[in-house]
């Protein structure tokens, strides 16, 4: 048993009994109060989920088993030479909670390599399905199709018993990670650059492979392991993660199960909000004569914007500050790429546009989110295809959901079934009257 997997199940052994204990002893305690408009408008707010995995402050972003972002990127052993942190040493920091030594990193790393050969069905399937496929339909695919290999499938079937079921979870996951780089730079290559492949290299991480099959130079593999990063988690009851749980807990496979989430993530309303962005800021390039403009000039254009639309990238559910992802990649276009035409224009955005959502007093959060600065990075370093962006966020949510799936079955939480109501039952209740 690798290191990682005998430190979760030591992690997994302390903590059933917590959860348990809530069970029995205080599964009556309310903890929330729903009324109609959540009900009717999504379930917003309704605190029915639970994860450790990370946590969204409204006031200091997320926050990855209790660190914010800052501070999970300063303390994760880094890669030797780079600023950004090792993506295996991350994942076994979701997982358990301490954060590794380089050793345990590096531990990681090797188990990565020793499972990360892509079965050439895969890459079979892949050049079969139509030229114009989208991406994330490739990717969804590709994954849904190695369900063949899982391993849980086949222990479920020889009956083993439920507190073993994280045990082959975390096999089927490990097996799924391991493979995603290469499986998405093999789409990247295949759809983008003439199918010419480039083949992974052992020796190198899971960020600065990903960047080698890319074919995309340094420091192009700090990029990936900050963004796989940035997006691997934001609590569980976004429509990914959620998607993710939810069809876990009918105890369909890792592989049924992130290809799920990955269908979810593909919606417009989730998943494509950085490529919108970046196709706004673009728009705004062009309108302003491909210049950049003085603050007063941005200014009056985003009062003329806001006349008739939104600016994109700005405003947050739940966040009431700028969201430290932002932050993370803004600190990385200051060192990198500060004479950037695009990042001149996000430069500029963040300091114009917040107070003047303040002045108009609509927004209840004036800062820009994570997807006001993601796409920009990804268009100066070549990646100009915004349809394989959601591709890239897939990577890194892939890391939190499946933490979160061998988590649920490790602590053997049901399957999910809330109850619904009809539109009777709620104008009853909206009259006073009783439903029961």
């Amino acid at each position: 048993m690798s290191g990682l997997k005998q430190k979760l199940e030591q992690k997994i052994l302390a903590e059933r009994p917590r959860t348990e204990k809530l069970v029995k002893e205080f599964g009556n305690v309310k903890a929330d109060e729903v009324n109609i408009g959540q009900i009717i408008g999504g379930m917003r707010d309704i605190k029915c989920l639970v994860t450790d995995i990370s946590y969204l402050d409204p006031f200091e972003g997320i926050r990855f088993r209790g660190l914010t972002i800052p501070e999970v990127l300063e303390k994760l052993p880094k890669v030797e030479g780079q600023e950004m942190p090792f993506v295996e040493g991350f994942f076994y920091f979701l997982l358990t909670g301490e954060l590794p030594t380089s050793k345990e990193a590096d531990d990681v790393h090797e188990e990565f390599n020793a499972r990360k050969k892509v079965p050439d069905y895969v890459f079979n399937i892949l050049r079969a399905m139509p030229a114009d496929s989208h991406p994330m339909t490739m990717f969804s695919a590709a994954i849904l199709s190695m369900n063949r290999d899982s391993i849980f499938k086949v222990k479920y079937h020889e009956h083993i018993k439920k507190t073993e079921y994280w045990q082959y979870y975390y096999e089927d996951a490990m097996n799924l990670l391991a493979k995603l780089p290469e499986i998405a730079a093999f789409i990247y290559r295949l759809k983008y650059r003439d199918g010419k492949i480039i083949a992974p290299d052992p020796k190198l991480d899971f960020g600065g492979n990903f960047a080698h099959m890319m074919g995309i130079p340094k420091p192009y593999d700090d990029v990936a392991r900050l963004y796989f990063i940035l997006h691997s988690d934001h609590e569980s009851g976004n429509v990914s993660a959620h998607t993710g749980h939810l069809v876990a807990s009918a105890l369909s496979d890792i592989y049924y199960a992130t290809s799920a989430m990955l269908n979810g993530l593909a919606g417009p309303l989730h998943g494509l909000a950085n490529e919108e962005v970046l196709r706004w800021i673009h728009g705004v390039v062009e309108t302003l004569g491909g210049k950049v403009p003085t603050e007063e000039e941005m200014k009056k254009f985003v009062w003329d914007t806001l006349k008739t639309g939104v600016i994109p990238g700005f405003g947050h559910a739940v966040l009431r500050k700028t969201d430290p992802r932002y932050t993370a990649q803004r600190e990385f276009c200051l060192k990198h790429m500060p004479d950037d035409l695009l990042f001149k224009y996000v430069d500029l955005l963040f300091k114009v546009v917040p107070p003047i959502l303040l002045e108009q007093g609509k927004a209840k959060n004036p800062w820009p989110n994570v997807d006001a600065q993601s796409g920009v990075i990804q268009w100066y370093y070549g990646v100009k295809e915004y349809e394989f962006y959601t591709v890239l966020f897939g990577i890194g949510r892939a890391l939190g959901v499946c933490s979160n799936i061998i988590w649920a079955r490790a602590l053997g939480y049901p399957i999910e079934r809330p109850k619904s109501l009809t539109t009777t039952m709620l104008e009853n209740i909206a009259a006073g009257k009783s439903v029961d």
